[in-house]
């Protein structure tokens, strides 16, 4: 009999293919690309799952929020296959465990509403909390959390804070249910530069003090690489590669990564030199074989013809690449 713990998240061969254009002529576009994921249940850990705009992060991130289906694949939670029809009970513990932080503050609250209604109705909603007087109690524990005080916000509506204050307060209201996961989808991208390490900073303090999982999408790989335990790099809905932070950005094996790291500016010299990543191409996406044969310098006609597959490498690390085959 298998007693072991099953990983806190897998995905299996997930892909989400969207139509674009009408219904004559249109064409397809894989977002997301047979992506496999495993988050072990060990011990807490922040993923960072970095890529340029138009990767397929949100996407990704959408689809494990079950706020997207999935074309094809296997999304498991704790053993469970999300996938599968749930009952309303099972929904409701699977909200409780995961919870998303999204990009803009501004954009998750109504401008007309108190903010501490928002928190209420997620204690009361989610079965947090029996009661108002619970739901206060439990309110005051996730404000106390990300350094907040019921008395610097109750009453008061969105357009009252700053960015900074804004999203705090949407990182307490994830907090309400104790998850055991925090999708957090660029959520410092809209904030001042001089209080976005102190939300970087509020996530590394929760993994270790609540035992919380973070899975943070970004494009910054400073930011990825500071706060993640380990590391995804995305490339037109694929995982290219992946391991532990500071290995891949130190040492990066995927051509891909090394142009993310090249197109870092380096503030001691004058930046002259184009950026790397262009625009996003549907050739790329939909490419027969490797997706970055048009840009790679180590291409050949094996890599334009035929696709790559993740070659899982020593210490943790894997990648997508017929370099390592």
């Amino acid at each position: 009999m298998n007693n072991a713990t099953p990983p806190l998240l897998e995905t299996f061969n997930l892909t989400k293919v969207f139509k674009i254009g009408g219904i004559i002529g249109g064409t397809k576009l894989t977002a997301v690309d047979n992506v496999d994921l495993k988050i072990e249940s060990e011990k807490p850990l922040v993923l960072s799952i970095v890529g340029e705009s138009g990767c397929g992060k949100t996407t990704l991130s959408k689809l494990i929020l079950k706020l997207l289906e999935p074309s094809s694949g296997i999304i498991k939670f704790e053993g469970k296959d999300l996938l599968k029809k749930k009952k309303k009970s099972e929904m409701m513990e699977f909200k409780r465990k995961v919870q998303p932080i999204f990009q803009n503050p501004f954009e998750a609250f109504n401008p007309l509403k108190a903010v501490d209604d928002y928190l209420y109705s997620t204690a009361l909603k989610l079965g947090v909390a029996k009661d108002q007087k619970e739901a206060t109690s439990t309110i005051h524990e996730s404000l106390t959390a990300v350094g907040l005080t019921p008395e610097s916000i109750f009453g008061k509506r969105p357009y009252e804070f700053s960015g900074g204050e804004l999203q705090r307060i949407a990182i307490a209201r994830s907090l309400i249910p104790k998850p055991k996961l925090v999708i957090a989808d660029e959520p410092v991208s809209m904030i001042d530069a001089s209080i976005r390490m102190s939300i970087i900073n509020l996530f590394i303090n929760l993994r270790s003090k609540s035992k919380t999982y973070f899975i943070y999408i970004t494009h910054d790989l400073s930011t990825a690489y500071y706060i993640g335990d380990v590391i995804a790099i995305i490339f037109r809905g694929s995982i290219v590669e992946y391991g532990p932070a500071h290995k891949v950005l130190s040492d990066p094996l995927h051509p891909y990564t090394e142009v993310l790291i090249e197109s870092i500016p380096d503030i001691n010299r004058k930046w002259t030199n184009e950026i790397k990543i262009s625009a996003i191409e549907l050739k790329e996406f939909e490419a027969m074989g490797c997706k970055f044969s048009y840009r790679c310098p180590y291409a050949d006609s094996h890599c334009k013809e035929n696709k790559p597959k993740m070659i899982e490498l020593k210490n943790g690390r894997s990648v997508m690449c017929f370099r390592y085959a």
